[in-house]
C-alpha cells in the first residue's frame, strides 16, 4: 500500500484564498467554472467530510438527484446554496442548463441521494460532458455503499466486479448471472427488497450455493450484515419482509484443486 500524503487544497473551491500566489490552472480554470463530484452520507450524517461541507457551502449551485432529500441534508448543516434537480428523467434538459452555467464560470456541485455521484446513476454522463467541454472536474471523496459493504464483507477485496442493480425481470437477471458464472472476482450488486426472494432463487440456481454477504441499511439505525452460504442466508431471512437498501456480495468462482495439488 502506498504511503498517503496529506495536503489542504484551498484551490478546490476559491482560488482567491490562496496565500502568496494565484491558482494553478491545472486545478481551477479561470475562464470556465468547475464541476465538483461531492460524496454525501449513505445514512449517518456524521460521515460527511469537512471538505464536502465547505464545498457545498461555497459553490454557486448544487445539482441534486432529489432536491427534497438533499435539502434535508443542507438544512441540517445550515447550508443555503441554491439547488437544482438533476436525475434520469430530466437529465437531457438539465445538463445543457448546467453546462451553460459551467461555461460562464459557475462552480457547481453534483450530489446523489446518497454516496458517490456517478456510481450507478446518470451523473457520469454529466461528468463526461464536462470533460468533453474542457471543464475541470474535481472529486470530493467520501462515502460509497459499494466500498462500505465490501470493507466489512470478509470476501476477497483485491478484485471485485460491481454490476449495479440486477435486472427486474428474472430472465434478464438469470442471463446476467450466467455471464458472470466463471468470474473469479467478488461480485457486487444492488437489489430492491421487493424482489429479494426471486433474486435469491435465481442466484442459487445459476451460481450455486456460494459464500455470500447481504448488507442492509449500512450506517443507519437498523444496519444489518448477514454472512453465509446463499442457502443459509435464504433461511436466515425466511419470510421476513426486508426494507431499505440492500447490497449483495457473492464470492467469485473458485478454482478446483487438481489431485496433485491435493496430495502435495
Amino acid at each position: 500500500m502506498e504511503k498517503a500524503t496529506f495536503k489542504t487544497n484551498y484551490l478546490a473551491v476559491r482560488p482567491e484564498r490562496v496565500e502568496g500566489g494565484t491558482a494553478n490552472c491545472d486545478t481551477v480554470s479561470k475562464k470556465k467554472g468547475t464541476l465538483y463530484i461531492v460524496s454525501t452520507p449513505i445514512g449517518n450524517l456524521e460521515d460527511i467530510t469537512l471538505r464536502a461541507l465547505r464545498t457545498l457551502k461555497e459553490v454557486d449551485l448544487i445539482a441534486a438527484e432529489d432536491t427534497r432529500h438533499t435539502g434535508l441534508l443542507l438544512r441540517h448543516f445550515s447550508i443555503r446554496t441554491p439547488l437544482t434537480s438533476y436525475f434520469e428523467g430530466n437529465e437531457m434538459k438539465k445538463r445543457e442548463f448546467i453546462l451553460s452555467k459551467l461555461n460562464r464560470g459557475d462552480r457547481i456541485a453534483l450530489v446523489s441521494d446518497a454516496g458517490t455521484p456517478g456510481i450507478s446513476d446518470p451523473g457520469y454522463r454529466l461528468i463526461r460532458l464536462a470533460i468533453e467541454n474542457e471543464i475541470p472536474v474535481i472529486p470530493i471523496p467520501g462515502p460509497s455503499a459499494v466500498i462500505t459493504a465490501l470493507s466489512v464483507s470478509g470476501l476477497p477485496t483485491d478484485a471485485f466486479l460491481f454490476k449495479g442493480f440486477l435486472p427486474n425481470k428474472s430472465k434478464k437477471r438469470r442471463d446476467l448471472l450466467s455471464q458472470l458464472e466463471e468470474a473469479r472476482e467478488t461480485l457486487i450488486f444492488y437489489e430492491s427488497p421487493h424482489r429479494f426472494s426471486e433474486t435469491m432463487r435465481d442466484i442459487f440456481e445459476v451460481l450455486g450455493d456460494r459464500e455470500m454477504v447481504l448488507t442492509r441499511e449500512l450506517t443507519k439505525i437498523y444496519e444489518e450484515v448477514l454472512r453465509g452460504k446463499v442457502s443459509e442466508i435464504k433461511t436466515q431471512i425466511g419470510e421476513k419482509k426486508l426494507k431499505g437498501e440492500i447490497t449483495l456480495l457473492i464470492s467469485g468462482k473458485t478454482r478446483k484443486k487438481t489431485d496433485r495439488e491435493i496430495e502435495g
